[in-house]
């Protein structure tokens, strides 16, 4: 006996087909309406390709570009190196959301799911960097600020209402962010 003799014979000994019956789904009294109202917990707003999601990537557009803007306008702020880490945080933050929210507006156009591991990684990754960036700057900037105006009491020589108005831009741009870095952290958690 050779080889395959010997593996056909032991393939054909341990190996026996058998047909196990599936039984059919129960039959619902509704006849199926209830199961395309169903929502996945996945799909809540706030997520990447919801409208809750471009509401919050807009909103941090918004907020960064105002504080980028109000910040921009003061001839001074170059002087100061929490000023320009702002205007590069808040920089780096609107291009981020800018190109988050034609992204999402695409998805919703074309009704295509933004849920891929892959892009949802990246996702977590950019809103984590750039929110950690743009808390970091207001942080440092409202330092600065409170430097200025209640140590100092320099408001009167310098942009005092400006800086606050950019750092609070700045503030709320983070808070837009935090929402979309925790639901893609927790998306990418729960898998």
């Amino acid at each position: 006996m050779n080889f395959e003799d010997f593996f056909f014979s032991v393939a054909m000994n341990v190996s026996h087909p058998s047909v196990h019956p599936v039984e059919a789904p129960p039959l619902t009294t509704d006849g199926g309406a209830n199961d395309a109202l169903r929502v996945r917990m996945k799909d809540i707003q706030g997520m990447p390709g919801t409208f809750g999601g471009l509401a919050l990537r807009f909103s941090q557009f918004v907020f960064a570009v105002v504080a980028l803007g109000v910040m921009a306008t003061t001839g001074d702020f170059p002087s100061v190196t929490a000023f320009r880490y702002l205007v590069a945080a808040v920089s780096l933050q609107s291009l981020w959301s800018l190109s988050l929210a034609i992204v999402d507006i695409y998805a919703l156009l074309v009704r295509r799911c933004l849920r891929n591991f892959r892009v949802v990684t990246l996702f977590t990754v950019g809103d984590g960097i750039t929110s950690t960036l743009t808390f970091a700057a207001a942080c440092a900037s409202a330092g600065i600020t409170v430097l200025i105006g209640n140590d100092l009491n320099n408001c009167a020589l310098n942009h005092c209402t400006r800086f606050m108005t950019a750092t609070a831009m700045a503030f709320m741009s983070w808070f837009a962010v935090s929402p979309s870095f925790l639901l893609n952290f927790w998306s990418l958690a729960s898998r």
